[in-house]
């Protein structure tokens, strides 16, 4: 009887540790519930982040991608600040930087928000949960997808990514049904005195012409800007990098004395009216507001919508 007894009592206790185990467990997750945390599974590991954040501030990139899940934003970085387009939902946020701490300090933010090349880590972490992001590391909706779970709303996030992919791919059919499959789209922006050419996922529209249409860019564009993502080159060499279509991205008080020259006049796409310019401070990002207004804009232009 002793000897069934023994291994009954052993049972027994382990079953009763694995109880308390599972309660404090419980308890655990029931105090992280009360307290109003979600774990965000971050580049860096595991990060605790507000179940639904009240102040954010965001430091670079990814202002557009928390107004669109209706995030509020206390601070926000300066080429943010500037887009004309973002006017309305920042004109509460001040403009910051990675450099002024004390003024982030004044804001009480509950989540910070930026890129992995953000200044001060250490004591941005001491004020609020920071999460940073590398560009380019996932594809730009994967990059919309994981600022929604950073915000706990993932949901929100994928619904937009999946009626996003549709039209725009809808409108590309429509695009290529009108230009050709085989003609070629060129992006460029003059900024500080230097030009850049665009691949396919930096910004400027190139994500939706690309990636989500499918049109072409020109051989010379795709050899040296594909990779790294922009190329700079001279006004001189342009028509070397322009296709059938033209889009610029302008920014009004930079030199833009470049289109004043007989070399850009003489270009096809010129002369064939194929040229679509489009307020660079407003078309510069990736994010779902930015995204929504390419698609409106390559409507208007290539199909006259």
């Amino acid at each position: 009887m002793k000897k069934l007894l023994v291994p009954f009592i052993l049972i027994l206790a382990l079953v009763i540790s694995a109880c308390g185990n599972t309660n404090e467990k419980n308890g655990k997750e029931n105090e992280k519930e009360k307290s109003g945390t979600i774990t965000y599974q971050s580049e860096d590991g595991p990060i605790e982040v507000p179940k639904n954040p009240q102040r954010v501030v965001v430091l670079s990139s990814f202002a557009g991608s928390v107004m669109s899940l209706g995030v509020n934003i206390v601070g926000v970085d300066s080429w943010s600040k500037a887009n004309p387009r973002f006017a309305e939902g920042l004109k509460g946020a001040q403009e910051i930087s990675d450099e002024n701490i004390e003024k982030i300090i004044e804001l009480n933010p509950d989540l910070i928000i930026g890129l992995d090349n953000v200044k001060n880590m250490d004591k941005l972490k001491k004020i609020a949960p920071t999460v940073t992001f590398t560009y380019g590391k996932v594809d730009y909706l994967t990059q919309q997808l994981e600022i929604g779970k950073v915000l706990n709303k993932e949901k929100e996030a994928q619904d937009w990514i999946d009626d996003f992919k549709e039209r725009a791919a809808s409108t590309g059919k429509e695009i290529k049904a009108k230009i050709g499959e085989d003609a070629t789209v060129t992006v460029v922006e003059n900024f500080n005195k230097q030009m850049y050419v665009f691949g396919n996922n930096w910004g400027r529209g190139t994500e939706i012409l690309y990636q989500e249409m499918g049109l072409k860019m020109p051989k010379k564009v795709e050899e040296m800007a594909l990779k790294d993502g922009y190329y700079a080159i001279s006004s001189e060499v342009l028509p070397e990098y322009v296709g059938d279509y033209l889009v610029i991205s302008k920014y009004n008080d930079q030199d833009n004395s470049f289109q004043d020259t007989q070399t850009y006049k003489d270009m096809p796409a010129v002369k064939n009216n194929h040229v679509f310019e489009a307020n660079a401070s407003e078309f510069y990002f990736n994010d779902p507001l930015t995204l929504d207004f390419q698609l409106d804009f390559f409507k208007e232009h290539f199909l006259g919508k």
